[in-house]
This record gives C-alpha cells, structure tokens and sequence, in this order.
C-alpha cells in the first residue's frame, strides 16, 4: 500500500493581508530538568554556554509563515510558508514538563525542509499549536491549496 499525497493551489490568491506576528522569542535559557541539573552541578559554569546556545536561535511565527535564525556570528535562516504545514506535534516529555517549556515540530511539504523543530519554547505550546494550526487553515483557505490524501494498493 502506497500513501499518495497531492496539492491543488489556486493560480492567483487573495492578495496578502497584513503580517501578524503570532508568536517571537528565543528558546529557554534551562528548557529541562537536565540542564538544571547540568548548571547545579557545574556551580554555573554551563550558564553562560546554555545563554549562548538559547541566544543563538530566533523564532518568529506569523500568520503567513515561520521562520528561524539560527547563529550568533554567522546567520542561517530557515522558512516555511504556512500554507506548506502538513502535520503539528507537540512533544512534551517530562524534564521539559516540569521546567514549563515544550518543542513543536511541523511536517511540510517542503523539500528542502520536510521537518521544522521550535525547541524548548517558554510558553504554553498547546496554545501556540492550536494558534499555529488556526493560522495554517487560514492561509491555506486563503491561497485557495487544497491537501488531497489517498491510498494506492
């Protein structure tokens, strides 16, 4: 059995409405129990590293696409048009539970970028996934794309 997925769009969509910004911000400083434990242990040493690495990566979700700038010196942007998201996860495991952050990972149907990871997000990522995929049907609906699924045996 041979999964077949297909996409319509519609030659000339609605022209663009304004860009909202639905969510900006860096990755938690300690995302996990883990690196809590990590910067105890080290008597703060790892803190200034967990600094660098969470200042290191920008999200901004609006409500036309997603973008992430990864780098301090050298820069790497990273983009997905809303209306290309396939699938949401919200991954949630325990030691991110407890310190209240939490990753989203969006499936699209971009080549280049199948996979998009926000990791370690200090808000609540249930409600940014039900914003997130409110936004995605929207621009979808807007642009005229249709997702069609169907099964080969």
């Amino acid at each position: 059995m041979v999964a077949l997925s297909a996409v319509t769009e519609a030659p000339s969509p609605s022209p663009p409405d304004d860009e909202l910004t639905l969510f900006e911000g860096h990755p938690a400083l300690v995302p996990s129990v883990g690196l809590l434990l990590l910067s105890l242990v080290t008597l703060g040493l790892a803190l200034p590293w967990l600094w660098l690495r969470s200042r290191s990566v920008h999200y901004k979700v609006t409500t036309q696409r997603l973008l992430v700038d990864r780098g301090l010196l050298g820069k790497k942007m990273e983009q997905i048009d809303l209306y290309r998201v396939l699938d949401y996860a919200v991954e949630r495991p325990l030691g991110q539970r407890l310190m209240g952050t939490g990753n989203l990972v969006l499936v699209s149907q971009d080549k280049t970028l199948p996979e998009i990871r926000l990791d370690g997000l200090k808000t609540d990522v249930m409600a940014l996934y039900e914003t997130v995929r409110k936004a995605t049907e929207v621009e979808k609906r807007r642009r005229g794309v249709r997702v069609l699924d169907a099964e080969l045996n």
